[in-house]
């Protein structure tokens, strides 16, 4: 069995930052991909940004140049840190992650999600 726990949203004033950690947990032998989805209230959920396991990046458009996303291995955690927010990046923020268990089967698994609100 497998966690990923998120934590370090909130409520941010237009133009500030945060930085969002997601920490996975468990019956971990290594784990490959991570990425941070989005879901905006009355909106399907997004991809924000993407991580290869040798920490090759991916952004989406609506983020690209504002948002950083990394990942420690030794600690099987990964950092989205979020600048210059916009009141449209307001929405629950949820963690996911392509894990090989330590059984070797291959499973994918989200985290229960962070709020983050930016006020204008």
């Amino acid at each position: 069995q497998v966690q990923l726990v998120e934590s370090g949203g909130g409520l941010v004033q237009a133009g500030g930052s945060l930085r969002l950690s997601c920490a996975a947990s468990g019956s971990i032998f290594s784990i490959n991909a991570m990425r941070w989805y989005r879901q905006a209230p009355g909106k399907q959920r997004e991809l924000v940004a993407a991580i290869t396991s040798g920490s090759s990046p991916n952004y989406a458009d609506s983020v690209k140049g504002r948002s950083t996303i990394s990942r420690d291995n030794a600690k099987n955690t990964v950092y989205l840190q979020m600048n210059s927010l916009k009141p449209e990046d307001t929405a629950v923020y949820y963690c996911n992650a392509d894990i090989t268990m330590t059984s070797r089967s291959h499973l994918s698994y989200w985290g229960q999600g962070t709020q983050v609100t930016v006020s204008s």
